[in-house]
């Protein structure tokens, strides 16, 4: 079930008593154990017809180790992009035969890691099949893969769009004689035995990201017939379900992918291939919220603003494109309850210093007074798991929370960072580096 705003409100009623938000904690970010369980098991009972899948969260959704150990203790799998996000995934305790590394841009230290490990690696590209190969020790448990571009044209987001005809992901298959070169090369490399494929996620219809997952099935198809045996035996279905943002409804669901993946090609979930996914922003997004206090409240040029602790620091994609990602808001009372009419326009500001920080604009709510609080809801992946560290502000906390019995109870997913380990993490301890190091004061004559 997705997590309700009545929820919302049962746990920021709690999150203010506990201390958790309000004038010391002016900002946090919550998840809901349960909802994540419950979203993990919808995930396997859709695709539970399907012989062999390896559902891996996508970790940039959500980097946070507790977060990603409980989705391991759930059955699940880990997409990594980068050297960070593998020691997450292997600090959360998913073994490496459950890891797949994919990047457009790995070094050889990082691939010659995964490879030793036995981490699935996708190669972004011929070259980097090149480099792979040379790297692969003899006896490598990796798996091996091939990311493809489909070019079959982008969604509603273009930066979310990653199977256009100039997409920086993948080998273009469409290009000319480029699908031919990929055939030979894979068969050339008999230790290439996956394809992977992302074609997009929030603002990509059902039928366009079917239509290029059936595009790498075909293509599976014909590396077999080149070959004269079935070489490609997984296929990874890269990119995520879109989420709807507007209510609390969960849709698409699941079930309504698998029916278009069924319907675009009905062989594709049929077991010949092991099949893995990459869900990351539906698994989280709805079973999080970010709470804020409002410090002021104010008026320029007849509009209301208010100024709270939320701001592109907790919510980028939000600030830089509103269209794209709106957020639901509801304004709460200083004690976390529902507050009610009378509604008027209201910009709902951050704390960062541009003029941009908004991640409302001229918003119905509640009129919104000094100590509020104001919750953005569906944030649970990609927003306060992400901090932007602009102006130096720092992480807000992040808590994990389970209802049982009408209690509400909390544990610490991340503490909240303090203005000690801000200075540290920007070079206190190597303050006088630049006086000292070159034997002279940068202002000196000398200098």
């Amino acid at each position: 079930m997705p997590l309700r705003v009545e929820n919302v409100e049962a746990a920021l009623r709690q999150a203010v008593t506990d201390g958790l938000v309000g004038e010391d904690r002016p900002v946090a970010g919550f998840i809901d154990v349960r909802g994540v369980r419950d979203t993990v098991a919808g995930l396997h009972d859709a695709f539970a017809r399907v012989p062999d899948v390896l559902h891996a969260f996508a970790a940039k959704a959500c980097p946070l180790v507790p977060v990603l150990r409980l989705l391991a203790d759930a059955g699940m799998g880990c997409e990594v992009a980068s050297p960070g996000e593998t020691r997450l995934a292997l600090a959360a305790g998913f073994a490496p035969e459950r890891i797949v590394l994919d990047s457009p841009a790995k070094t050889r230290t990082e691939i010659r890691e995964a490879l030793e490990r036995g981490i699935a690696v996708n190669a972004d590209n011929l070259t980097e099949l090149d480099r792979v190969g040379r790297l692969r020790p003899a006896g490598s448990r990796s798996v091996v893969g091939l990311r493809v571009n489909p070019q079959i044209g982008g969604g509603s987001i273009a930066a979310m769009s990653t199977a256009t005809a100039h997409s920086k992901f993948g080998v273009a298959l469409a290009d000319p004689g480029v699908r031919e070169q990929v055939v030979e090369a894979v068969v050339q490399r008999p230790w290439v035995t996956r394809l992977h494929a992302h074609i997009g996620s929030q603002g990509c219809p059902l039928s366009l990201i079917a239509e290029g997952l059936a595009a790498v099935h075909r293509l599976a198809e014909e590396i077999a017939e080149r070959a004269g045996r079935r070489q490609i035996t997984s296929l990874d279905l890269g990119g995520g379900l879109p989420v709807n943002f507007t209510d609390d409804t969960t849709t698409p669901t699941y079930a309504d992918y698998v029916s278009a993946l069924t319907e675009a090609e009905p062989a594709l979930l049929d077991g010949r291939y092991q099949v893995v996914t990459e869900f990351g922003r539906s698994l989280l997004a709805k079973n999080g919220f970010t709470a804020a206090a409002v410090e002021y409240v104010k008026e320029a040029g007849g509009r209301r603003i208010a100024l709270t602790h939320a701001g592109a620091q907790v919510a980028v994609r939000t600030v830089f494109m509103p269209d794209a990602w709106p957020v639901r808001i509801t304004a709460h009372r200083p004690d976390g309850t529902l507050k009610s009419a009378p509604v008027l326009p209201q910009d709902i500001a951050g704390p960062l210093c541009f003029a941009g920080d908004l991640v409302a604009s001229e918003r119905p709510l509640p009129e919104l007074a000094e100590g509020d609080l104001v919750v953005l809801h569906d944030t649970g992946a990609y927003y306060f798991s992400a901090h932007w560290a602009y102006n130096s502000l720092p992480r807000p906390a992040v808590h994990g929370f389970l209802e049982r019995d009408g209690e509400v109870s909390f544990a610490v997913i991340r503490e909240a960072q303090t203005v000690d380990e801000v200075a540290a993490e920007s070079g206190a301890a190597q303050a006088d580096a630049l006086l000292s190091a070159f034997g002279t004061s940068p202002g000196s004559r000398a200098a």
